[in-house]
């Protein structure tokens, strides 16, 4: 049988989890954000190198040849993408535990309370 002791330690651990997990979050979101910047300042920057008068390159041309020039900040944004969804599925995960802890906890409140 579960106790409310059992209970409220699960959600006392759940909440030092969420704490975690919320730190962890923003700190992805943040290398996420950072990374993006750098990748659109590259890309831009790529671009306008290779519109040179010139360069006979058609506008789908440049955007390769940016996207080509700066392929590993590309994969790392996706990479940190990757990492932000992840992040925000621990922290949902997390959220619905406290909620399945609260639910069990007033079931048995409500057994001990018949009892």
């Amino acid at each position: 049988m579960i106790t409310p002791a059992q209970i409220e330690k699960r959600l006392y651990d759940l909440s030092i989890e969420i704490d975690e997990s919320t730190k962890d979050l923003m700190d992805t979101e943040e290398r996420y954000h950072h990374l993006t910047a750098q990748y659109e300042v590259a890309m831009a920057k790529s671009r306008i190198k290779n519109s040179q008068a010139d360069m006979k390159m058609t506008a789908q041309m440049r955007e390769d040849q940016a996207l080509i020039e700066n392929e590993v900040l590309h994969f790392q944004v996706a990479m940190s993408e990757a990492e932000v969804k992840a992040a925000r599925a621990n922290t949902n995960r997390l959220k619905t535990q406290v909620d399945i802890a609260r639910s069990i906890s007033v079931s048995v409140r409500n057994e001990m309370s018949v009892a």
